[in-house]
């Protein structure tokens, strides 16, 4: 069981048999009352989001989530198909389970699937990916005092702000939690 002090942001949380993400967490402490955590949940297996106010008597299970390697294989309209590493069984998302995400796979991209009892529910990428710069506008002369930046395009079709030195061709470490330029691989 978890304590209302465990409910942060990114936990996965079981409510009526089902896994929920906290997307949003606010504790709360009223002055004669006890505290309370107010957060707002995501469905794994829908999508759906549910707002709920857990107080110091409730009990909160922790959802039983496993991880498994898996790789995106292609996309097909707003389906997203992957292939697990380990028994090569392959398995699809719908666009409103990847969300923004989407902007972020290319072929043979590993990524870590989240399981609940035994079927894939979500999809969670690694912090930091690599991809390539397949468009950039040439840096203007006399453009870079400061710290000039300029829209690149990726091969995913991603578009990120990088600075001017960045070309096409060039290999990008893009943070997939912000979408912002990270360094040059």
């Amino acid at each position: 069981m978890l304590s209302l002090s465990d409910l942060k942001v990114g936990k996965i949380v079981s409510i009526n048999k089902e896994p929920y993400q906290i997307v949003a967490s606010q504790h709360i402490k009223v002055a004669r009352g006890g505290a309370v955590v107010k957060t707002k949940l995501k469905s794994l297996l829908s999508g759906s989001t549910l707002e709920k106010t857990f107080s110091g008597s409730d009990s909160v299970e922790e959802a039983d989530i496993s991880h498994r390697k898996a790789n995106f294989l292609y996309k097909q309209g707003e389906v997203f198909a992957f292939m697990d590493n380990e028994d090569f069984e392959q398995f699809e998302f719908n666009e409103e389970i990847i969300g923004d995400m989407a902007s972020y796979f290319k072929e043979g991209q590993e990524v870590d699937v989240l399981t609940f009892n035994g079927k894939p529910v979500s999809v969670a990428l690694p912090t930091k990916i690599t991809l390539e710069v397949t468009s950039a506008p040439e840096g203007v002369k006399g453009n870079s005092a400061g710290a000039a930046t300029k829209m690149v395009i990726l091969e995913t079709g991603l578009e990120i702000r990088t600075p001017m030195f960045i070309k096409s061709g060039d290999r990008v470490v893009v943070n997939t939690e912000t979408g912002e330029y990270v360094e040059r691989a």
